[in-house]
């Protein structure tokens, strides 16, 4: 119980503290973080690598959960900037948000299916109606798109409201999947067969899909490359599929691209792999899937592929010790212990434990600076909040901070040790729904 009769008490004891006084005015007149950070961190977190991947022109997700959806498609420009010498060159995000809403919904209806037997007040249940087509995803969830779908030019499909502002489209369309949940389970307990709950099943993805169009435009069959390369040369080849597209510009063996995953929790050994029941956008398309390394092997592994030329998609904790304004992830960012003279501090292990950090973002690796004994000091980060966040777009993250808050990259498996890859090839472990190894990029 609070004692309010010693309210007096520590509030003398408060002020009778110079730095408790200090820190109130300047928490209270500039917020905490601000007053909180460590100047000679910005002094200290250059923007210079000794590896460093030109890029197009910055991306910006604006207001939706897309950042999982800009990193691989960023990955992906720029080999057709590199290989066509463009200046700059931009993919559709607005074409695979399409089918992931699509996917996603038809996932979910399987989901209630599978679950109708289950208790409505369940955890299992609860946790799939939770967030049935949210914005965010993984990486393998966009190489089921890409399979199935291809990519266009951002020209072929470009933004509208609806893309570059989700949650209005979101709420909608999760109203839908919960009363096409609610009649599942109602025609279950009814009676009704597994075929008519899938028969319905597709009545209600038609539904989806014409809810889609209206807000986001129909995706095109058929798209035109073209472009103009830095000597004024124009590229031009008609009549593409998606697919097409994307084997022959993007060129990119993207089934050759595993996740690595930094989780050091009891119950994820190293060396094993894992997946996520219930986490997934394509039905039919590969599982979610990740080897667990220790956080060395990440670095080792992202640093062969920057050497190669080839940028490397990764999830992290993005608002873990970060000075947004420069563009600074350092876990010395910020003075927060002299603030309220307690040290809180956890473990990677025990933040994921308990619940204190998850993957919550994805960018992508453009660059790394390598001492003498190669050995990485900070990396260059491509992020898609457009040029005004960051240094113009780009944020640099300090190598302590890689170990603290880096939980996934993807990279080229020949990137990894031959018995690495031998583990990969391992049947994979499953983890709960809610486990944080399941958190989505946003």
């Amino acid at each position: 119980m609070i004692n309010k009769d010693k309210f007096k008490d520590l509030d003398e004891k408060f002020y009778a503290d110079r730095a408790n006084v200090i820190a109130q005015s300047a928490v209270t007149r500039n917020g905490i973080t601000e007053a909180a950070i460590d100047p000679d961190v910005i002094k200290d977190m250059r923007h210079s690598f000794s590896i460093e991947l030109k890029q197009g022109e910055i991306t910006d997700q604006k207001q939706s959960g897309r950042c999982w959806m800009f990193s691989a498609l960023n990955t992906m420009r720029y080999r057709i900037i590199k290989d066509y010498n463009l200046e700059t060159f931009e993919l559709s995000q607005a074409y695979p948000l399409f089918f992931d809403k699509l996917e996603k919904s038809n996932y979910f209806l399987e989901s209630i299916i599978k679950t109708v037997d289950c208790d409505l007040q369940g955890r299992l249940v609860k946790h799939i109606l939770a967030d049935p087509l949210g914005d965010g995803g993984q990486w393998d969830m966009f190489v089921n798109l890409v399979k199935k779908y291809g990519v266009v030019p951002k020209y072929a499909m470009p933004e509208v409201k609806s893309s570059s502002a989700t949650r209005e489209m979101d709420a909608y369309l999760t109203k839908m999947l919960r009363s096409f949940a609610k009649d599942l389970r109602n025609a279950h307990r009814e009676g009704k067969s597994l075929e008519d709950l899938e028969a319905m099943k597709e009545g209600f993805n038609e539904h989806i899909y014409k809810a889609l169009s209206v807000v986001l435009g129909t995706p095109p069959k058929k798209i035109d490359f073209e472009a103009r390369d830095k000597d004024d040369n124009y590229i031009k080849e008609k009549d593409l599929t998606p697919k097409e597209f994307f084997d022959k510009y993007v060129k990119m063996d993207i089934d050759d691209y595993i996740s690595l995953i930094n989780a050091p929790t009891e119950d994820k050994p190293f060396n094993e792999t894992f997946t996520v029941d219930y986490l997934g956008n394509v039905v039919e398309g590969k599982e979610v899937k990740y080897l667990n390394l220790p956080i060395d092997e990440l670095k080792k592994a992202a640093i062969k592929q920057l050497k190669d030329g080839f940028p490397v998609w990764m999830g992290c904790d993005v608002g873990q010790s970060f000075i947004r304004e420069e563009g600074i992830l350092d876990t010395k960012a910020f003075n927060i212990k002299e603030i309220f003279d307690l040290d809180f501090e956890m473990t990677k292990e025990e933040r994921l434990d308990y619940s204190e950090s998850l993957m919550t973002h994805a960018m992508v690796f453009t660059g790394v600076d390598l001492d003498e004994d190669g050995k990485p000091v900070r990396w260059k980060i491509e992020n898609s909040w457009g040029d005004r966040a960051g240094n113009k777009g780009y944020l640099v993250m300090s190598n302590a901070w890689f170990d603290e808050y880096m939980y996934q990259i993807a990279v080229d498996k020949k990137y990894l040790t031959e018995d690495q890859r031998k583990a990969w090839d391992k049947d994979p472990i499953h983890l709960k729904p809610w486990d944080p190894m399941g958190s989505l990029a946003r």
